[in-house]
């Protein structure tokens, strides 16, 4: 990444994002270590909404939880179910997002319903058909908690599964509690901005790409804005971080899904996403996923790889064939949405009529820019059609934020 680590903030810009927000003050006690503390003598440490027991566990005093959560819901080792379990939460049940509770499943693979074998609780998918609770699932609960690592693009989909949850609990009367967590790609915000008639569940609010925003400041501005379903507001809980702030580097301790295991595949994540709705491979299957990109129809021979089945790619794209392109692995990427990438593979691509599929235009949020890209427009002209509707995103933007901001 291009952007500064920067020094932990000693204090966070705590600004209510939208109505019926409730926003817990974070009052956590320093945490640095001897070193960090002779340089900064007033900064606190960087902590998760997650750790922060003493600012929600009274809110759930009483009152019987169901857990929206996966792989990267953990206070230090242990998974968040084990440690509210631990202090007497009523846990109800589990709900599990794209790639299941253990966030082993391929992309898009269907999640089968079940229990969890450590715990015996109940594990209800919402993926697949049931990508919003039922009402008959949550009937019995008072709070849906969520608390999952995300990525910080718009067709990731795990926002897009909080969005349901908190129409669900706005729905049917229920309390809904966000732990907030870093935004890897939260020093920029870039991209199209989605239009209405590509809403899907890759795509279901009017914001770009890059949206810059962490998961509990999105929940804000979900409400806020009456995103959810005939203008619904939750009664939203947000539990903000300590000592986090957007110009802040942050490289994820549990990968957030199979096929990103690293800083630069999340990185080039926003920019490469774009292949998955063309005849272009990421790397899934391979040892580099979403750090290479290649084809069979791609012109230059000079770097190849072949994707086989994995584990969490078991039957990738253009599988058990020899794909020619581009490795990423080393390069640094630019605090932005990168077309060269998109332009450079389809200008040198033998199979231009085929290069795009019907998934592309969820993705790109737009029609446009598949038309812009057979066009042959430069990268200069598609970004200049991204205006006003990003600069006028990037202003609403600043009304929900809850940490200080990259600018």
């Amino acid at each position: 990444m291009t952007h500064p680590i920067l020094y932990l903030s000693a204090s966070l810009l705590l600004s209510l994002g939208g109505c019926n927000a409730k926003q817990v003050p974070a009052t956590a006690p320093e945490q640095t270590s001897p070193a960090a503390s002779a340089a900064l003598p007033a900064a606190q440490s960087l902590k998760m909404g997650a750790e922060q027991l003493d600012l929600y566990l009274p809110q759930l005093a009483g009152k019987r939880v169901g857990m929206i959560v996966n792989q990267t819901s953990t206070i230090g080792q242990t998974h968040l179910v084990d440690t509210l379990l631990s202090r007497g939460v009523q846990i109800k049940t589990i709900f599990a997002p794209e790639h299941g509770f253990r966030g082993e499943a391929d992309a898009g693979a269907h999640i089968k319903d079940g229990n969890d074998p450590k715990t015996g609780l109940p594990i209800i998918s919402l993926y697949g058909n049931n990508k919003k609770p039922l009402p008959e699932q949550i009937k019995d609960l008072d709070v849906l908690l969520f608390d999952i690592q995300d990525v910080g693009t718009r067709f990731y989909t795990y926002i897009s599964t909080m969005h349901y949850a908190m129409e669900a609990a706005a729905e049917n009367g229920k309390e809904v509690m966000v732990l907030d967590r870093p935004n890897p790609n939260g020093h920029y915000v870039d991209g199209p901005v989605l239009e209405p008639d590509q809403v899907s569940f890759v795509g279901m609010h009017p914001i770009p790409i890059v949206h810059g925003l962490t998961v509990g400041e999105l929940a804000n501005m979900i409400n806020g804005e009456k995103w959810l379903k005939g203008g619904l507001q939750a009664n939203l809980t947000v539990i903000p971080m300590t000592a986090y702030d957007h110009n802040m580097a942050y490289e994820l301790p549990v990968r957030p899904s199979p096929n990103l295991p690293n800083a630069q595949s999340i990185a080039l994540y926003p920019s490469i996403c774009f292949f998955e709705g063309t005849n272009v491979s990421v790397g899934r299957g391979t040892p580099t996923p979403f750090q290479v990109i290649g084809s069979p129809y791609y012109q230059k021979k000079d770097f190849s790889f072949t994707p086989v089945s994995t584990p969490g790619a078991t039957n990738p794209p253009h599988k058990d064939v020899t794909c020619y392109g581009q490795d990423l692995t080393n390069v640094q990427v630019a605090d932005k949405v990168d077309l060269a990438y998109l332009l450079g593979m389809y200008q040198h691509s033998t199979n231009k009529d085929k290069f795009f599929n019907n998934f592309f235009e969820k993705l790109a949020g737009t029609k446009k820019l598949r038309e812009q890209v057979i066009a042959g427009k430069t990268e200069a002209e598609i970004r200049a059609s991204w205006e006003p509707a990003l600069s006028n995103y990037k202003a609403k933007r600043k009304q929900y934020l809850l940490y200080p901001d990259f600018n």
